[in-house]
């Protein structure tokens, strides 16, 4: 496995791990005894980055979500879903590699999950289309969903992308109306869905497939109606503002946790999921696998009646009542009022 890129906020980590190094060639050339020194400096290291994955800005967050060496949607598939078979194309037009799902199963349940895949360089960005989805991407997730609420099985996806691709292409195969069909048709599925923000979870693109019974997300995953830099120079004029458009949209796991949004945070390794791929695919699968057995025990009209009910709550917030006006106390010593006419 390459080494962990760093992120920019990750520098003083960086400069210990360059120490660290410094000790080990001095020990590998046999000069000198230095493992209680490199102990030592694995501890400063741990500590450095506890401190600073302790106190990330929502614009670090971001940053982490979108890590080249995150886990991906395939990277799951492959720890959770050892007999996975892929399901291909939407019978209508072709088929988006940009989503990606099948049957197969996950903790001894038979499910469908489908999910964003982005690439890990340059031949299979293009061929995922850097995780934005086309019209016959969330068509093809259609036709599969509808297979599965045919024979009742549950649907798990998996969001991880930027956004829907706004090509021309995509707008001449009509993308708006891909989406808008995916959220009408996912609140009539009487089968259990589980819905999990895995990296980045980017406007309608991610909501196309995002409807569900639960909403989970990583510690440091992100959910927006818009990304920090499309804010930034919307109201900005300027991208370079995409730190305070994250600050202003509320956009991390705690804050939408808070708003009410998502149902559950899922905690990651220290430093990102990208530090320990298979301790992260454990615990996305054991929260999956606890929230599909809670739903199995409903009705399909109840499971439909609590999905509606869910996404009618959100955005529901009171405002405090304004203080009553009352009237100036009248002055004792004041003549009495004529009396009218």
């Amino acid at each position: 496995m390459p080494p962990l890129t760093l992120l920019p906020f990750e520098k003083p980590i960086a400069d210990l791990q360059a120490k660290l190094e410094e000790l080990r060639a001095l020990s590998a050339k046999g000069e000198v005894d230095v493992d209680a020194e490199a102990g030592l400096m694995e501890k400063k290291i741990q500590a450095m980055r506890q401190k600073i994955y302790g106190d990330l800005s929502p614009w670090q967050k971001v940053q982490v979500a979108r890590h080249p060496q995150r886990p991906y949607t395939r990277d799951y598939l492959e720890a959770l879903v050892p007999d996975f078979t892929e399901l291909h194309g939407d019978r209508l037009y072709g088929d988006d590699r940009a989503i990606q799902g099948g049957l197969g199963t996950l903790g001894g349940r038979r499910v469908l999950i489908l999910g964003t895949q982005k690439g890990r360089d340059t031949r299979t960005n293009l061929e995922c289309n850097f995780g934005c989805p086309r019209p016959e991407g969330y068509r093809k997730a259609l036709r599969l969903m509808r297979l599965a609420a045919r024979f009742g099985v549950p649907i798990v996806t998996l969001i991880d992308t930027p956004g829907a691709f706004p090509g021309l292409e995509s707008e001449e195969r009509h993308v708006a109306e891909a989406i808008a069909v995916n959220l009408r048709e996912m609140f009539t599925f009487p089968v259990p869905i589980v819905v999990t923000v895995i990296g980045e979870g980017g406007s309608g693109g991610a909501l196309g497939i995002g409807v569900g019974d639960r909403i989970l997300i990583l510690e440091h995953a992100y959910y927006s109606v818009i990304s920090p830099e499309g804010c930034a120079a919307i109201l900005w004029k300027d991208r370079a503002f995409a730190d305070r458009a994250s600050e202003a949209l509320k956009l991390t796991a705690q804050d939408l946790h808070q708003a009410g949004l998502v149902d559950e945070i899922l905690p990651e390794p220290l430093g990102g999921a990208h530090q320990d791929p298979p301790a992260m695919a454990r615990r996305l699968g054991e929260a999956i696998g606890r929230h599909l057995d809670e739903l199995s025990r409903l009705s399909g009209d109840e499971l439909l009646a609590g999905r509606y009910e869910k996404f009618r709550a959100m955005g529901v917030y009171a405002e405090e009542a304004a203080p009553a006006e009352t009237a100036p106390p009248e002055d004792a010593d004041a003549p009495p009022a004529e009396p009218a006419d």
